[in-house]
């Protein structure tokens, strides 16, 4: 089968999360750039990289890369690349781009270029002077940096982090795709207790379910290049099969969303059961000081407010001692908290096992991690020492 050039595109600082999860999916000629994942692979892996990732922003199909430092130069390259190769007759082709450190630095003269030179290279192969472009969307990006020109075809459509499930949200909502990075990042395993104390609209525990019963994040959407007769309608339909194949539905879940605000909750568990993971999920009006469990060894994941506004800096302040206070009783347990606040350690009164710079939105955030004890394993797993048998 046909070998491609596929993006995975990320938020900054999700690279790594994002090529892990490329790798697991089998695909092993990977590279990591800023911003983006690239893979060789067959063009079958397109729907499956659609359907699987969880923390990518778009899936992207490569069609050239060139130096270009006039309008001249980006017109006879990008007319010069197999544009019918992908678009079909009437395919909808607008274009979109970016432009950074670059000679060309207008967005909307190289976009007007681009557009004219993939006209004319489909003239060419078509015989045909104008095209209806009413069919398939193959929306195109042209991105120009350090004057090295690079031509995509986004195969997704709507943003991957649009699962499908959460059509109501909350103040102040988390991505989908940076929820499920943080739970991936925590290293959480399904076995244990997963509590958001500050849970919104569900975000979180809704993503913690999916990754625990191994349930694609895309199996319930649809997908631009579902209609291009370039990908065989059977990648599609086996990639579909995959995903209910793998999905772990029995696996049961211990995972607990809580917030002060009931009709946030309403919105929250709506969207668990659009998700399908209702029946894995408590959720539970509770503020962070009431916060208590008999469990042993667990997780918190959460993203409490920040404080952005100065009137609310006293307030998230005491909130920061109060979570420090609240969560040094579950001394077992392990916390993940993300914040824009730069001194959330010194408010919550321990300094993190490991901080990680990231990006919610157009905040930048640190990801605190407090790493727990291991718990024991359990004595069927333990290997017996000679002293054991004798």
């Amino acid at each position: 089968m046909q070998k491609v050039e596929i993006i995975a595109t990320a938020t900054f600082g999700l690279e790594s999360v994002v090529a892990e999860e490329v790798k697991r999916l089998g695909y092993t000629d990977v590279k990591v750039e800023n911003g983006k994942v690239m893979f060789w692979a067959d063009i079958s892996a397109i729907a499956r990289a659609n359907l699987w990732l969880r923390t990518a922003d778009r899936v992207r199909v490569k069609i050239g890369e060139f130096r270009a430092t006039t309008f001249d130069e980006l017109f006879e390259q990008t007319k010069a690349l197999p544009w019918a190769d992908w678009i079909p007759l009437n395919g909808n082709f607008p274009v979109e781009g970016k432009s950074v450190k670059s000679t060309l630095f207008s967005i909307s003269d190289c976009q007007a270029i681009v557009k004219k030179a993939v006209v004319e290279s489909m003239k060419k192969v078509y015989k045909q002077e104008w095209f209806t472009e009413d069919g398939p969307l193959y929306k195109i990006e042209v991105a120009l940096l350090k004057d090295i020109a690079t031509l995509t075809i986004d195969t997704s459509g709507s943003g991957l982090h649009k699962r499908g499930y959460r059509e109501r949200i909350g103040a102040a909502p988390l991505k989908e795709t940076m929820a499920a990075a943080l739970i991936l990042l925590s290293r959480w395993k399904p076995d244990r207790v997963l509590i958001d104390p500050f849970c919104g609209s569900g975000t979180i525990p809704i993503e913690a379910a999916l990754i625990g019963q191994n349930i694609a994040p895309g199996m319930n959407r649809e997908f631009a290049s579902e209609s291009w007769p370039v990908i065989p309608k059977a990648a599609w339909r086996e990639a579909r099969a995959e995903t209910h194949d793998l999905a772990q539905y029995d696996r049961k879940l211990e995972i607990v969303g809580t917030d002060i605000d009931e009709e946030v909750l309403k919105v929250a568990r709506q969207n668990a059961i659009e998700a399908g993971v209702d029946e894995q999920i408590h959720f539970q009006r509770m503020a962070v000081s009431e916060l208590r469990s008999k469990k042993k060894y667990g997780y918190i994941i959460s993203n409490p407010p920040y404080g952005e506004r100065l009137s609310e800096r006293k307030e998230v302040e005491q909130l920061y001692r109060q979570m420090g206070q609240v969560f040094r009783a579950l001394d077992t347990w392990s916390y993940y908290i993300i914040t824009s606040d730069e001194q959330f350690e010194t408010f919550f009164g321990k300094t993190a096992s490991k901080k990680r710079k990231l990006y919610n939105g157009n905040i930048k955030i640190d990801y605190y991690q407090f790493f727990g004890p291991k718990p024991p394993r359990p004595k069927s797993e333990q290997v017996l020492q000679p002293s054991d048998t004798e």
